[in-house]
């Protein structure tokens, strides 16, 4: 066994733990912090069935953004659809036998990967060319995006340029679901994106990337709009 596979598969472990302790924490923070106040974004549903349906249109539809931004939807809808693909694509390397949907979605994921460098680029070149998002860019915000960029085109280059042995890949993931492990192909632009994966994993908790489940708790989208039903119950019964 190879110290690349040792150090690789280390940095994964490690990496897995930092990010499910990390969103954990987060998302117990999240659900801890008060919300006394009704601050729904109006038109706001007055139901809880109308809530349920205001935060699938967010989560899957980006309702907000397409309200305030088309080019910023088009961009920012394409890439998150696409990783979705991406995600179930990369789903067979942990499971065996692979699951028939994943079968069925995994030839489209190649397309996907496309979709996702479109979509970064132009969620990458509107903070160069739109005055307002250049202002309130952080370095941060561009390294997250390069970040991104990176694994997306590392991944595309090892289906087209320089291939990789995605059976011995798989049986070192599901090696190390097992806490058995397998070497690990030591080609450089393999070791270059899974280094990369790696880095994402680890600083997404610390992260804007964090939106993903903070949408959840947003007291402007995920309450009903009842303020003059209920808002004051508190203050008048004291």
């Amino acid at each position: 066994m190879s110290i690349v596979t040792y150090l690789y598969a280390g940095a994964f472990y490690f990496a897995t733990l930092i990010l499910v302790l990390g969103v954990t924490r987060k998302i117990v923070i999240y659900a801890r912090t008060p919300a006394p106040y009704k601050i729904p974004t109006t038109p706001a549903p007055t139901t809880k069935l109308g809530v349920v349906g205001r935060m699938f249109r967010e989560t899957v539809l980006f309702e907000s953004l397409f309200k305030a931004s088309k080019w910023t939807w088009i961009f920012g809808w394409i890439f998150h659809f696409a990783l979705l693909i991406v995600v179930i694509r990369h789903l067979r390397y942990f499971t065996e036998p692979v699951w028939v949907w994943v079968t069925i979605l995994s030839p489209y994921g190649v397309y996907a990967g496309w979709a996702m460098l479109f979509g970064l680029s132009g969620l990458w070149g509107r903070r160069f060319f739109v005055d307002r998002v250049r202002y309130i860019s952080a370095p941060s915000d561009h390294l997250m995006l390069i970040l991104l960029l990176a694994i997306v085109s590392t991944g595309l280059m090892m289906k087209y340029v320089w291939h990789t042995d995605i059976v011995a890949v798989k049986a070192f993931f599901l090696g190390l679901m097992r806490f058995d492990l397998t070497p690990l192909p030591s080609d450089p632009l393999l070791l270059i994106h899974l280094g990369l994966v790696v880095v994402l994993m680890t600083i997404f908790p610390v992260s804007k990337l964090l939106h993903a489940p903070g949408v959840f708790f947003s007291p402007t989208r995920n309450q009903v709009d009842n303020s003059r039903e209920f808002g004051h119950q508190g203050i008048q019964s004291s």
